[in-house]
């Protein structure tokens, strides 16, 4: 503590109530935000149109190759 009494930095200057203090308090509340909308986003697990999209575009491939290699005997 005594580093930081003796050095020559003014930290008043860090205070809430002074510019670099709104700036990092700004900042802050700025990172907090998105750490709290990627934690919300992950647990909804919703996923775009695109991904769905995909999928089913996938699964319906997969299933048209299965139904090559074993087609239906009439």
């Amino acid at each position: 503590m005594k580093f930081f009494i003796n050095s020559g930095i003014d930290l008043k200057i860090f205070g809430p109530t002074e510019p670099i203090g709104i700036i990092i308090l700004f900042i802050g509340l700025i990172f907090s935000g998105m750490i709290f909308y990627i934690i919300y986003a992950v647990s909804t697990n919703k996923e775009s149109l695109e991904d769905a999209k995909i999928r089913k575009q996938r699964k319906s491939i997969q299933q048209e190759k299965i139904g090559k290699l074993f087609p239906k005997k009439k």
